[in-house]
């Protein structure tokens, strides 16, 4: 089993996994949501960043330990240990963070307190509107930077731009700093098409294309490594190499990543139809 995907923390297991894992305790978990801006999602407790999980989104807690919760996400199935005061109740979502960031302030004012930084595709519950400002639960957040959820963007490429100039992040998933695989799941889940968490994972996804069929929106892979087609021999990534979210030609990525010792393309796969 990937350990990635799969929700037991080693002593408690989702009851889905019942007769598969050897759990000192199967549950079925209880649904809550983050309500820090950015989470780290990490392998173990108190280890390594995995990924990434945003403000509003949903994840499955399975286990809690010494002021960390197990979970798993709602969008990817991704799990691991984050801290449980990043944890809140479970609730419905109405709108999601449109921009880069945005900000939720303690009021309906620019001048108001701003209490947390909302990463695109943070998610929130808009009970009501205020002159320019959407009211939440959690306090009030511009309208000028929300859509609703049922809004979808029609061009993974689009999406990936507005991430150039990102700084690099091992396992990144906001403006704040994103990895390769990061940038590719924003860009799809953005558009409405299901994607991985993991580059690895992402280069099984979808169908296979022909170097020649290749087109914006199509993803590329190296070993460890995920672009996204954005124009004829030409990519958008996020990449350690330039410590950034650039563009840059593929036949130029292809020899400079070959000539590090990386190998050549793997997979060219196509996630959507669209």
């Amino acid at each position: 089993m990937d350990r990635r995907l799969t929700p037991f923390s080693g002593t408690k297991a989702h009851i889905s996994l019942l007769g598969k894992v050897e759990a000192q305790a199967f549950t079925e978990g209880h649904p809550a949501r983050l309500i820090a801006g950015v989470t780290d999602l990490l392998k173990t407790p108190g280890g390594d960043r995995d990924r990434q999980v945003l403000y509003g989104e949903r994840v499955l807690v399975i286990d809690h330990q010494d002021g960390l919760a197990f979970v798993m996400a709602d969008k990817d199935g991704f799990c691991g240990w984050l801290p449980e005061a990043a944890l809140g109740p479970d609730h419905p979502v109405t709108h999601r963070v449109k921009t880069g960031f945005s900000q939720l302030y303690e009021g309906p004012k620019v001048q108001a307190r701003d209490l947390v930084a909302l990463p695109f595709a943070a998610l929130v519950e808009v009970l009501e509107e205020e002159g320019k400002f959407a009211r939440t639960p959690e306090g009030y957040v511009p309208l000028a930077h929300l859509e609703p959820v049922e809004t979808l963007a029609s061009d993974p490429v689009k999406v990936a731009e507005s991430f150039l100039g990102t700084p690099y992040l091992w396992g990144g998933n906001s403006r704040g700093g994103i990895d390769c695989s990061g940038l590719a799941q924003a860009a799809m889940l953005a558009c409405g098409t299901p994607c991985p968490g993991d580059s690895d994972l992402q280069a099984m996804a979808g169908t296979e294309v022909a170097p020649q069929d290749l087109r914006p929106g199509d993803l590329v892979f190296w070993k460890g490594h995920v672009a996204l087609v954005s124009g004829p021999d030409e990519i958008i990534h996020a990449t350690a190499a330039y410590m950034g979210c650039v563009r840059e030609k593929l036949s130029a990525a292809e020899a400079r990543i070959l000539a590090e010792g990386y190998g050549p393309i793997t997979h060219r796969r196509r996630l959507s139809n669209r």
